[in-house]
């Protein structure tokens, strides 16, 4: 991890929790506008909006919150209330100061989340589902917390969907877990964009528990 620096390559070839909590621990206090704002990042924005458009409503889970840009749009949309939870303690504490979350929930999705069955009416995800994150198999301890009918907004990049089987893990789910699945494609990134991944473009799998 000592030779990865802070940028979008370093975090999509991340392996272990450890190399997560390292990057992102660096990359927390100069993401908004180190990042977000330079590469004209437009996916939260796309799917907060996609959530609120499905009818989506509080209180919310905002998974891979990161410095809480989804949030932040959710909470402008008259949307809450909002915890956020993520691995990275030091991006939940650059969300927290945006003063927009009922909670902070530090936790490895991969190992589960610490909340009770049935606690949220919605579960957001914007980019955390992504190279070198999260994969399918991290849906089911989405859907313990999530109440029947909550709605679900999970960007997933097109890429990464593809090659870690969402399809087949979604499908599965639509068999008695899941209903009324959806996945527009969105870009990622605005027309300001001008790195290698300018015109990259993420799925948003909208979807409610049964």
């Amino acid at each position: 991890m000592s030779k990865k620096t802070p940028n979008l390559h370093a975090a999509y070839a991340l392996d272990t929790p450890e190399d997560h909590k390292r990057l992102y621990a660096e990359w927390a206090g100069d993401y908004d506008e180190g990042f977000a704002a330079l590469e004209d990042y437009q996916l939260h924005i796309h799917t907060a909006r996609a959530f609120v458009a499905a009818g989506g409503q509080g209180p919310v889970l905002d998974v891979g919150a990161g410095t809480g840009l989804c949030g932040a749009i959710l909470a402008g949309l008259g949307v809450g209330p909002i915890d956020a939870t993520d691995i990275s303690a030091e991006m939940l504490d650059q969300a927290m100061r945006k003063a927009i979350y009922r909670d902070a929930i530090e936790a490895d999705l991969n190992q589960g989340i610490p909340v009770p069955d049935n606690s949220y009416a919605g579960i957001v995800s914007s980019g955390t589902f992504t190279h070198g994150h999260l994969g399918a198999e991290a849906l089911p301890a989405l859907l313990r917390i999530a109440r029947p009918g909550a709605q679900f907004a999970l960007s997933i990049n097109a890429k990464h969907y593809e090659k870690m089987h969402f399809a087949e893990t979604l499908q599965r789910l639509t068999q008695g877990e899941i209903q009324n699945l959806t996945l527009p494609e969105v870009r990622i990134y605005g027309e300001l964009a001008a790195g290698p991944n300018k015109d990259d473009t993420a799925l948003i799998a909208l979807f409610e528990r049964t």
